[in-house]
């Protein structure tokens, strides 16, 4: 165990002052826990003494991360309190940044079993394994957060101070049990998120994104913007990500939709994903980076890290924030202007939200087919819409025509995202921009969902009909990349569904 000599830590009164914030301990390379090591690399002879003497009952494995907790009491504070500063007092921190995760979290169980034993505090097995987890995971990991972040039914994590946490799952909002001890702890986690994208949050900069390190984003605003506490919003990712296969089987696409949007991501059409918040844009752009050709070379541009792409050839790039002087901002805007300069094949924008529309709109008219992004927006025609206002933020002097023949012959495909009322989501739209008639860019559906009704438990009951159109404008395309007979099988199929 990493103890400290003498009399600290164990021997000290029941009494002990309140413990400091948590402090994060980096896991690093593994290593074959030892002895009880003392800080200057001694063996504890009377700790091992100790331990020989006293029978400890060994906890019960961890309890599953779902399972239903205990509220928590302001007697329970205390007593952690009391057990963190005294395992604080006796580990040495520098030795079990040393050790991997489980065997730092073995060694953090026995000494919190040594404490709980010789402070005589009056716990069930129960109490001992909260316990335990509570501490593990505060200076391991990211405190309360942890059996939320294990949760892979978990959408949304929505922290409004440190007394209130709430969940998004199956599409809905509900409050969490999951409590922090104060504010002052809420704000050492969030610190501890950042920094690992070398970000920071603090009074003088209170606003940052960030992001996990399986890819979940996460946005911190604290005090003094945010009145009630510091506010952390956590979008997770799945552990098994999403398959078009798996969107058909909970009904966002039919069959023949998968297949449509396979093709569309296989023949170097330019798409772009438009819907609202939560619709489920990254999550579809993610499925459609499943059919790029494994000897493409990809280039991705994010405000945040999160598109999970499994090609090999695959350069990521990264927005970065200006610093406290204000200077080194690296915008959105840069970073697809040196797309260019790098050979890409595919760009893909994670969210376009500003005059880096103009950019690549330019990339996808000069060679870089098959490119990609996402986009706020309610319906296909609202996306051309919003690319037109974009442009115009950039302070670009275009006539509006030009701006539009631009946007038309840029895009080939418009697919939109939808979370319905019930909480599901559906891909609702699959339109193509055919050109321009006078002023107007002209678009056509290929595929449309059609709310139909609702059942007995509120869920709404719809389907996906074709629109009649069986040779979309990239047809030849298609036949350039041998994928016409699918594409034909695909509407035909969709035809007769829809009569």
């Amino acid at each position: 165990m990493f103890g400290k000599r003498g009399n600290e830590g164990f021997g000290k009164p029941a009494g002990i002052a309140p413990a400091p914030p948590p402090v994060a301990a980096s896991v690093a390379a593994p290593v074959r826990p030892g002895p009880d090591i003392l800080q200057d690399g001694a063996v504890s002879s009377d700790m091992a003494g100790f331990r020989q003497s006293v029978q400890v009952p060994p906890l019960a494995p961890q309890p599953a991360p779902a399972r239903k907790r205990q509220p928590r009491t302001e007697g329970y504070y205390d007593t952690k309190t009391q057990v963190f500063s005294a395992l604080i007092d006796t580990i040495d921190l520098s030795q079990l940044s040393k050790l991997d995760g489980e065997s730092a979290r073995e060694e953090i169980r026995d000494i919190v079993n040594d404490i709980i034993t010789i402070k005589n505090f009056a716990m069930s097995i129960a109490e001992q394994e909260e316990l335990l987890e509570d501490i593990c995971n505060d200076v391991l990991g990211y405190g309360p957060l942890e059996p939320l972040l294990a949760r892979d039914d978990i959408a949304d994590i929505m922290v409004n101070g440190a007394g209130q946490t709430f969940i998004e799952v199956g599409g809905k909002t509900i409050e969490s049990e999951i409590r922090f001890r104060d504010n002052s702890q809420l704000l050492s986690i969030c610190q501890r998120i950042v920094s690992q994208v070398g970000r920071r949050v603090d009074e003088s900069s209170p606003i940052c994104d960030a992001r996990l390190p399986d890819g979940s984003r996460v946005n911190v605003i604290a005090p003094p913007l945010a009145i009630d506490g510091p506010a952390l919003t956590i979008r997770k990712f799945k552990k098994d990500k999403l398959t078009l296969d798996q969107l058909v089987k909970f009904g966002a696409i039919s069959p023949e939709g998968a297949v449509l949007l396979q093709i569309i991501g296989r023949v170097r059409c330019n798409v772009v994903i438009s819907g609202g918040t939560g619709s489920g844009k990254t999550t579809l752009l993610n499925c459609l980076t499943r059919y790029i050709d494994l000897d493409e070379r990809i280039i991705t541009c994010e405000d945040t890290a999160e598109l999970q792409l499994q090609q090999p050839h695959v350069v990521r790039l990264e927005t970065r924030p200006p610093n406290i002087e204000g200077e080194g901002e690296i915008t959105m805007r840069d970073l697809v202007k040196n797309c260019l300069r790098m050979r890409p094949e595919r760009i893909i924008v994670g969210e376009v939200r500003g005059p880096e529309v103009f950019d690549l709109l330019q990339a996808m008219n000069t060679g870089h087919d098959g490119s990609m992004g996402t986009i706020h927006a309610n319906t296909p025609r609202e996306c051309l819409s919003r690319m037109e206002s974009m442009i115009a933020m950039g302070g670009f002097s275009l006539p509006a025509r030009t701006v539009r023949e631009i946007i038309s012959g840029s895009i080939d495909v418009i697919i939109q995202a939808a979370r319905l009322r019930d909480g599901s989501r559906r891909i609702t739209h699959i339109s193509e921009v055919v050109g321009m008639e006078g002023d107007v860019i002209v678009t056509q559906d290929l595929l449309r969902y059609e709310i139909e009704g609702e059942d007995a438990n509120g869920r709404l009951i719809g389907r996906h009909v074709s629109t009649g159109i069986v040779k979309p404008n990239f047809w030849e395309r298609a036949r350039y990349y041998n994928e016409e007979r699918r594409l034909s099988a695909a509407f035909d199929q969709m035809e007769v569904k829809t009569n």
